[in-house]
């Protein structure tokens, strides 16, 4: 591949991670307007992805199979 189909590649994925976190922003502030019985599970949700996303990212950064990739 050349270089200009690797770069198209790469702004059509930061376009979508743009698109996911405009969505997100949308619907938390939407979430605010929202009746109170679902502002508990909506928080709830959101308390339990940070933690499992901070909980694999502490994982994964205390791996040390990670630098013995050729990749890197």
């Amino acid at each position: 591949m050349d270089g200009r189909t690797l770069s198209s590649i790469g702004l059509v994925g930061s376009a979508i991670v743009v698109v996911t976190v405009l969505f997100g922003i949308y619907g938390f502030i939407t979430l605010l307007d929202a009746p109170s019985e679902l502002l508990a599970p909506a928080i709830g949700t959101l308390v339990v992805t940070i933690l499992v996303v901070g909980a694999l990212a502490t994982l994964g950064s205390r791996s040390k199979r990670w630098r013995e990739n050729p990749y890197w």
